[in-house]
């Protein structure tokens, strides 16, 4: 009993810890420790490289890293402006592609992304991919992936959020599929639903705005979803299954333009940040 008593009383902090998210404003409840979350999203990162087939030079790769960095050195110039340099301490920035068809991208928390090259050949251009990057970073600046741990931790092994330091050191197979899902990888699993519309809709805007700042064309978000949507058929890609009405989305996105432009006039990546387009 002692034992469990200390605990809670460790989990306490966590439990009364409401977060902002950056950007939107909007305020989460966040039970699990970013540090401890980012370090457990690595080791199933790099089992995750191990187990599929990853692409070790190429092209391919070369965009997605080049993308990939930018969008990092948008959202350091940014936090910094804003004093949130801190925010950002336990980030550890990896970009990654895996050979496999499946229309996916994906980024774990604490900037672990893979990009399947399934969906490049639907965005079709830089700016396309961008865009799909900075969803997928989105999702983990805001922290959607460690509130989906703290529901599923709850839902799926029956325990109350007093018991979460217990469950993560007793029950490690669920909570791997818990972080995977976490990431929007692990959906195939059944474990937990993949991200609510409320999610991707705050992921799609503050993407946007990375993207802008990145240097890239936020007018190109509309016509990729819309392209998303097609290569669906009747039955959309796991990217899509939650995803806010691709005409309302598309409206939306149209409508944040704007802003997106000015935050790239206001938070601008120095030139010696950017890498090199080819």
């Amino acid at each position: 009993m002692w034992k469990k008593s200390l605990f809670i009383l460790a989990l306490m902090p966590i439990i009364f810890a409401c977060q902002k998210t950056v950007f939107t404003g909007r305020k989460s409840l966040n039970l699990i420790p970013n540090a401890q979350l980012n370090s457990m999203s690595l080791a199933e990162y790099r089992q995750f490289l191990t187990e599929n087939k990853p692409v070790s030079s190429g092209k391919d790769l070369d965009l997605v890293r080049r993308v990939g960095m930018d969008i990092k050195a948008a959202t350091e110039v940014y936090y910094k402006s804003k004093g949130l340099k801190s925010d950002l301490k336990d980030f550890a920035w990896e970009f990654n592609v895996v050979d496999d068809p499946t229309v996916n991208a994906f980024c774990m928390p604490g900037g672990k992304v893979v990009v399947y090259t399934g969906i490049l050949k639907v965005t079709q251009n830089e700016d396309a991919l961008a865009v799909v990057m900075g969803h997928e970073i989105a999702h983990a600046l805001a922290n959607h992936g460690n509130e989906r741990v703290s529901q599923g931790l709850v839902a799926q092994l029956g325990l109350t959020t007093l018991d979460l330091g217990l469950a993560m050191a007793q029950k490690p197979a669920q909570t791997r599929n818990l972080i995977m899902t976490a990431a929007g990888a692990g959906t195939q699993l059944g474990v937990l639903l993949p991200f609510s519309r409320k999610h991707e809709s705050e992921a799609d805007e503050i993407g946007l705005y990375l993207m802008a700042m990145a240097g890239y064309n936020p007018a190109e978000a509309a016509p990729f979803w819309g392209r998303m949507t097609k290569a669906g058929g009747s039955r959309p890609p796991v990217f899509l299954s939650t995803h806010p009405d691709p005409a309302r989305r598309s409206e939306t996105l149209k409508s944040l333009v704007p802003k997106a432009r000015t935050y790239a006039i206001h938070y601008p990546v120095p030139a010696s940040s950017k890498y090199k387009k080819k």
